[in-house]
C-alpha cells in the first residue's frame, strides 16, 4: 500500500504532481516545473518533503562500538551535535545502503537510511546486532523537509536564533523551536548547496512548513519535487543507492574513500573489499554529440564495451549533458574520448572531472 507522507495536504495545495516512490506518493515536480525548481535551489531556495527516508535509534553503552563494527567509517569518534556519512556493506564489500550518522552523546545515535532500503537496512541492523544496544525504528512518527539554497540560513533566520542553528555542515542541533514546535536541524544536504534538513513528529510537520515558505517565499522560496532533487545532485556527482551504489558495487570502487576507514578495527565488508580491490570506478562523463545519456546506455572505446551509465541529465544550471558512469578501471583518465551506445545511436563522450558543479 502507498503511503501518504504527513505533508500529502501541502503537496495538494500546491498543485503536486504525485508519483509513487518509495511506497509513498511524493511530487516529482510543481507547476513552477523541473528547470524553475532545480535554478530555485542554486540561485535562491527550493522546499523538498523527504519524509519517506527512513530513521533508527541507536541507544545503549555499546552504540558506538556496534556502528564501528557495522558501519565502514569511523563513528566512536564523533563528538556530540556532529553527524557523519557512511556506508552499510555486506561482508564481500558490496553496498547495503549509504546513510547519515548523528550522534547526540554518548550512548544515543541516529542513523538515517535511504527510502527504498528501510525493510531491508532494518533486518541488516538487527542480524549483526551483537552488542548492548537498544535499536527502535522510528521511520513513521518523523516527518523530514530539506530547506536547500543559498538563501535557506537567512530563510530559516527568520523563524529561529541564528546562532543556534549548526554554524558548520555535518553538525546539528536538537530541541530547536520552528513555529513553536521543537524540531533538529542539520547542516546537509542532497543538492550541491548550503542548506539544512529539518525533522519533526509528524503532527507538526504542516505547521512548520508552512511557517518556513511564509518566511521565504519573499526571498524566492519555492516547493520542489523528485525530478529537480535527481538533477540537483547528479551535477553534485552524489550517488544515488540503486543508481551508483548497490550490491555488486563496493564504496572504493564508487569513489567513497572518504567514508571508508580501512585503518580502523574489523568492519563488516573490510576484508571483502580489500580482497575485490578495484576492477571499475565511477567516473563523470560530459557528452560532446547532442542527447543524453541514460542509465544502463554502454559505454564503448573503439568499438569495446568498458562500462555502463548509471545516470545521466541534461544539467540545467551548466547547459551541457552529464552522465555518472562505471568503467574499467584501465580506462580512468580524465580526457579520454569514449562514447556511448544505446542500440544504433552512439553519442561521443568525454572523461571529466567530479563533482560536474560545485558552489561557489
Amino acid at each position: 500500500m502507498t503511503e501518504k507522507t504527513s505533508l500529502y495536504d501541502f503537496h495538494q495545495k500546491h498543485q503536486g504532481k504525485l508519483v509513487e516512490f518509495a511506497d509513498t506518493w511524493l511530487p516529482v515536480q510543481y507547476p513552477t516545473g523541473i528547470i524553475k525548481e532545480h535554478q530555485a535551489v542554486r540561485e535562491q531556495a527550493g522546499l523538498f518533503d523527504v519524509s519517506h527516508m527512513g530513521e533508527f535509534l541507536v541507544e545503549g553503552p555499546e552504540a558506538a562500538a556496534y556502528l564501528d563494527h557495522l558501519l565502514t567509517n569511523k563513528i566512536a569518534n564523533l563528538k556530540h551535535g556532529q553527524m557523519r556519512y557512511s556506508c552499510l556493506c555486506y561482508a564481500d564489500g558490496g553496498t547495503v545502503d549509504d546513510l547519515i550518522v548523528y550522534r547526540f552523546d554518548d550512548e544515543h545515535f541516529l542513523c538515517v537510511v535511504n527510502a527504498s532500503n528501510k525493510q531491508k537496512d532494518w533486518e541488516w541492523f538487527n542480524q549483526n546486532c551483537h552488542h548492548d544496544v537498544k535499536l527502535r525504528n522510528v521511520s513513521s512518527l518523523i516527518s523530514q523537509v530539506a530547506l536547500q539554497g543559498p538563501k535557506a540560513i537567512e530563510i530559516l533566520g527568520k523563524l529561529a536564533d541564528l546562532s543556534a542553528l549548526p554554524a558548520k555542515p555535518y553538525w546539528f542541533t536538537d530541541q530547536i523551536e520552528l513555529a513553536g514546535k521543537k524540531c533538529l536541524i542539520s547542516r546537509n544536504g542532497y543538492t550541491g548547496e548550503d542548506g539544512v534538513e529539518i525533522y519533526m513528529q509528524n503532527e507538526d510537520a504542516l505547521a512548520i512548513t508552512e511557517a518556513i515558505m511564509a518566511a521565504g517565499e519573499p526571498l524566492g522560496l519555492i516547493p520542489c519535487g523528485l525530478g529537480a532533487r535527481d538533477t540537483l545532485r547528479l551535477e553534485a556527482a552524489m550517488p544515488l543507492y540503486g543508481h551508483e551504489l548497490d550490491s555488486e558495487t563496493t564504496p572504493l570502487e564508487a569513489g567513497l574513500n572518504f567514508a571508508v576507514k580501512l585503518d580502523k578495527a574489523d568492519f563488516i565488508g573490510k576484508q571483502g573489499m580489500q580482497e575485490k580491490g578495484l576492477t571499475k570506478a565511477r567516473i563523470g562523463l560530459q557528452l560532446l554529440d547532442r542527447g543524453i545519456a541514460r542509465e544502463h546506455y554502454e559505454v564503448q572505446k573503439d568499438g569495446a564495451v568498458i562500462g555502463h551509465i548509471t545516470s545521466g541529465t541534461m544539467a540545467p544550471t551548466l547547459g551541457k549533458a552529464i552522465a555518472m558512469a562505471y568503467v574499467d578501471v584501465d580506462h580512468v583518465q580524465e580526457g579520454l574520448e569514449v562514447e556511448v551506445v544505446h542500440g544504433a545511436r552512439s553519442m561521443k563522450a568525454v572523461i571529466c572531472a567530479m563533482p560536474f558543479y560545485k558552489r561557489k
